[in-house]
């Protein structure tokens, strides 16, 4: 009897000690996975006033879960909530640093450097990209070597990616910062640097320099003929009346007897410029100012007649009339008053919710905001992939303090009432839906297939989504303290007049110039492109009277709340 006991004794024991070791290796594994893939910068003396080192990777993105209308919260934010929220994440983050964690980081870090010449120099050879590679540049606070457009990708950064990015925006140079930041602009303004300064490699390939700490590896992107080059964020600013005094004061003046609009652009974006003055033979080139504002605005058939009538007399004179009519453009040139962000200066005591269905554009009014303000904005939720665009306040606890507003698609009473206020966006929802199933099937900026279309998912995606629609505006409606509606269709149709109002909701104060930057780069880079649809209608009649008793019933409550109605063109009236 004792035998077996023991026995029994022993294989519990044997038991325990397995159970514990495994416990102990899955806890070892669970850290060392949380140590690769938690946000942490190495911390260094930087004399030379260089930026810090690049942030390793993003905290855990959360996912989201199947069921209408409900998402999780990132595990990053559900942490610091339960930890005691804003208050406590600088003790979090200073225990992260310690030696050993910024050790093991340091290691990771500088296994993406080459470690001898040979190598460096091998990584050279082996590039493969469209340009021609320049050379490592300074670009610091105090030399920065390109003075253009930016584009963050943290995880797949290639230099064909930069450099396409930048050719599409009218640039001639592309660089790379970090493995993973694009820089573009027109001239190199800083000098030279070591080459081994440049040995960090490309987040998405290992074939290409992509810069250092400080540094950029420049690239001249291929060249196209004049008036063959293709730009991105080209938008016409109107018809304006101009004195000869004030026009002489625009920094670049061109005169070209066979000028057209499109050459007048280039010249304009060359000397890195965002407005462009047309009126031919003229072309000025100048910085957004409130000169053209859109009460300025003048009827566009007066720059039309007026120069076919006097362009005979114009190119006789080499100087412009002491009065004239010249039509404005924007160029791709990013405005560098758009380019600073940050976080709010002092924590607000105050949240701000900017709520919408899924797909029905947040992460675009989100830029323009940004763009608008300066400040960047939070988010209910953690995507790795905004965060790896420039969206850096995905990675902040939206109960923070320190964004402007926090997106959000949360529609239930709890949710809501968490908010102080709201900016309540709504799109049509026929486009919602099909925004929304785009992204499901192929990211933020990628189209379904016809194949997908056409699948079962596409009748059970409609079927569960779009009485989300409805209800999410109708908890809003109901449940939220302080609203502003903010209808898509308006904002795209009169950007100007609803960032004002999105503006003075939020309790910024905006400049003229400040505007017309964000009108001119209100596409951003992470807008899908409507081109691609559909090749039949993935409506059927079923759905669509389903969808159009929706509209009536949140068109019905939006105008008893004393807010405006739904935009004509959701169904015919």
């Amino acid at each position: 009897m004792l035998v077996p006991l023991y026995k029994l004794l022993c294989f519990l024991k044997k038991t325990q000690m397995l159970l514990l070791c495994l416990g102990i290796a899955y806890l070892m594994a669970g850290s060392i996975l949380l140590l690769q893939r938690s946000t942490i910068r190495v911390v260094q003396t930087n004399p030379a006033g260089l930026p810090p080192l690049l942030s390793l990777a993003a905290p855990p993105a959360a996912r989201e879960t199947t069921g209408l209308g409900t998402r999780t919260r990132s595990r990053w934010a559900t942490a610091q909530a339960a930890s005691g929220g804003g208050s406590n994440v600088n003790q979090q983050w200073s225990v992260s640093r310690s030696l050993g964690v910024q050790h093991l980081h340091r290691r990771w870090f500088h296994n993406l450097l080459p470690e001898s010449a040979e190598q460096r120099v091998s990584l050279l050879r082996n590039s493969r990209h469209k340009g021609t590679y320049i050379g490592c540049f300074l670009h610091n606070s105090s030399e920065r070597a390109l003075g253009g457009t930016m584009l963050y990708d943290l995880r797949k950064m290639t230099s064909t990616l930069c450099q396409d990015t930048c050719s599409e925006s009218g640039y001639q140079f592309a660089g790379l910062e970090y493995g993973a930041e694009c820089h573009c602009g027109n001239r190199i303004s800083s000098p030279k640097a070591p080459e081994e300064d440049c040995s960090l490699v490309c987040r998405g390939e290992r074939g290409s320099p992509c810069g250092g700490v400080g540094r950029l590896s420049i690239y001249k992107v291929e060249e196209q003929l004049p008036g063959h080059r293709k730009f991105r964020n080209i938008y016409h600013r109107g018809c304006f009346k101009m004195t000869k005094s004030t026009i002489g004061t625009f920094p670049v003046y061109s005169f070209q007897p066979n000028l057209t609009m499109q050459s007048c652009i280039e010249t304009c974006t060359d000397k890195e410029l965002p407005l462009a003055v047309f009126r031919k033979p003229h072309c000025f080139c100048t910085q957004t100012s409130s000169l053209f504002s859109v009460s300025q605005a003048e009827d566009k058939q007066l720059c039309v007649e007026r120069s076919d009538l006097n362009h005979t007399a114009a190119a006789a004179s080499t100087g412009p009339a002491e009065h004239n009519h010249y039509q404005v453009y924007h160029t791709p040139v990013l405005d560098s008053r758009c380019k600073e962000r940050m976080f709010l200066p002092q924590r607000s005591a105050s949240l701000v919710a900017l709520s919408s269905f899924p797909g029905a554009g947040n992460t675009w009014v989100r830029h323009l905001i940004e763009l608008v303000t300066g400040f960047y904005t939070g988010s209910f939720y953690f995507d790795g992939t905004l965060y790896n665009r420039g969206f850096k306040g995905e990675k902040d606890y939206w109960k923070s303090g320190r964004s402007i507003c926090v997106k959000t698609h949360e529609s239930g009473q709890r949710d809501i009432q968490m908010f102080d206020s709201a900016i309540l966006l709504i799109r049509n929802p026929y486009r919602s839906l099909m925004a929304e199933f785009n992204r499901k099937c192929a990211g933020h900026l990628g189209h379904a297939t016809d194949a997908q279309w056409s699948s079962k998912e596409w009748p059970e995606f409609v079927s569960s989504y779009a009485p989300w629609w409805a209800s999410h505006t109708l908890g809003w409606l109901k449940f939220g303290r302080r609203l502003l509606v903010v209808h898509y269709e308006e904002l795209q149709r009169t950007l100007l007049p609803q960032l004002r109002l999105i503006a003075a909701f939020l309790n910024v104060s905006i400049t003229e110039e400040r505007l017309l930057c964000a009108q001119s780069n209100q596409d951003g880079h992470f807008r899908r492109s409507g081109a691609q649809q559909p090749s039949t209608d993935p409506f059927t009649p079923d759905m669509r009277q389903m969808i159009d008793s929706f509209i009536l019933s949140v068109d019905q409550v939006l105008q008893s709340r004393n807010f405006s109605g739904l935009p004509q063109d959701y169904l015919p009236r």
